[in-house]
């Protein structure tokens, strides 16, 4: 798996995952549930790879 999520990229979208994520804690009923998609943006910054910047050729990393 190639790398291509860099550093600020990296840090947002941890930080706009952990936001997302916290709907579950403040929604009620089913609402909440919409939370989980925070998972998306928390795994590409955990992972340092995102799947739509393999297929539109983006990459924000300065390492090759």
């Amino acid at each position: 798996m190639t790398t291509n999520v860099g550093g600020i990229d990296r840090i947002l979208r941890f930080l706009v995952g952990i936001a997302i994520l916290s709907a579950i804690v403040w929604y009620p009923g089913d609402a909440k549930w919409f939370g989980l998609i925070g998972l998306i943006p928390l795994g590409t910054a955990l992972f340092r790879t995102c799947p739509l910047y393999s297929i539109f050729g983006i990459n924000s990393c300065p390492m090759k």
